[in-house]
């Protein structure tokens, strides 16, 4: 029986295809034992549709994306395609996916397992229990604003430009989604910006208690300068539970988090557009943080969890399938207990490989479902 759960699924290039892969398995074994089914459409982007169709990023894998509304991503780029004119790169592929699907929130969750917690930078006490989730505005803020460039200003000086633009319904869409989660959560935000240097920090603060005063008040905010924020992370990092902030400092803010897990092979991510109002569903974008890792495609010894786990969010967040993403959730958190590791992962007992870790993962589902 066909299902009304689209999703198109795009391995990428590296590793991308070797942890897609596991996914399949896990979307394969819903339809059997949960009797979830999704259609999945797959397609190729970055360098591997380069190779293919001398673009990365086809206008049909485009089309289709939109048609969708949901896309599964693994990983683009590798050294391979560096040479590539500019807009030609790996890279054009997801950010036209980004652009085209008003892709506007950036959800990064970083959450340390506790079998996990050696294997962080910080000491056990610090990021034990840890589990934030950042909100970084994507499609707006120093990286796209208007004048942009450089130019030769004579006497040998040339001069670098990028402007950082924010609009007042820029700012709150991405304040909402941050305050929904947090209901959801531990009802509690912390928006970070400049505003004691920066205009654009100013409004963006203004916006922020203007929306929280309007719809939000059951929610907690705090207002923090972004480089607090940063060494607020380092310090004490479990004192935030959503905190939502713009493009470039939730690029850097976001990185320095995942850290805390102690593996970027752990760590899923998710990018939302507006709800349709009509029916509240958003377009969205799900892909694992870790790149394509060129150093060790085809030796099938990536961890896939991170991607296992970007598919447990696009259940969550676009599926309204919360009880299947906690069920993927617990079965990863059991899997790590018990000692099972891939070669990023430090410890454990019994080192595996992608497919071992996904036959673990697989027979841990079988479990909690009995």
């Amino acid at each position: 029986m066909a299902s009304n759960r689209t999703m198109l699924m795009l391995p990428g290039d590296g590793i991308g295809p070797e942890v897609m892969g596991e996914v399949r398995r896990v979307i394969d074994w819903m339809d059997k034992r949960r009797h979830v089914s999704f259609d999945v459409k797959e397609d190729l982007v970055g360098g591997s549709a380069f190779d293919k169709h001398g673009t990365p990023l086809a206008d049909k894998t485009m089309q289709d994306a939109l048609d969708c509304g949901v896309v599964l991503l693994g990983a683009v780029g590798g050294p391979k395609w560096d040479n590539l004119p500019f807009d030609k790169k790996p890279e054009r592929g997801l950010l036209r996916l980004r652009k085209e699907m008003q892709l506007f929130a950036n959800l990064r969750p970083a959450k340390c397992f506790d079998a996990l917690v050696e294997a962080s930078s910080l000491k056990p006490e610090i990021v034990r229990g840890l589990d934030i989730m950042i909100v970084r505005e994507l499609t707006g803020g120093v990286y796209f604003g208007e004048p942009r460039g450089i130019s030769d200003i004579g006497n040998g000086e040339r001069r670098g430009v990028n402007t950082q633009v924010y609009t007042t319904s820029e700012i709150r869409r991405v304040a909402a989604v941050a305050f929904e989660l947090a209901q959801k959560r531990g009802n509690k935000v912390t928006s970070l910006e400049k505003a004691n240097v920066m205009e654009s920090g100013v409004l963006w603060r203004e916006e922020v208690t203007k929306l929280h005063q309007e719809k939000y008040k059951d929610v907690q905010l705090e207002h923090m300068y972004a480089d607090n924020g940063a060494m607020q992370l380092v310090r004490a990092p479990k004192q935030f539970d959503v905190m939502v902030t713009d493009n470039l400092f939730g690029d850097i803010l976001s990185d320095a988090a995942a850290m805390l897990t102690g593996s970027l092979g752990m760590l899923p991510s998710a990018s939302l557009g507006a709800a349709d109002p009509a029916t509240g569903r958003r377009m969205a974008l799900f892909e694992p943080v870790h790149g394509s890792a060129p150093d060790i495609s085809g030796k099938g010894i990536a961890n896939p969890l991170a991607t296992i786990q970007s598919f447990s969010m696009a259940l969550r967040y676009a599926y309204d399938l919360g009880a299947d993403a906690d069920l993927i959730d617990q079965a990863a958190e059991n899997v790590l207990k018990s000692g099972v590791r891939t070669a990023d992962l430090g410890g454990g007992s019994a080192k595996v490989g992608t497919t071992g870790m996904g036959d673990a993962l697989l027979k841990e589902l079988d479990k909690l479902a009995a």
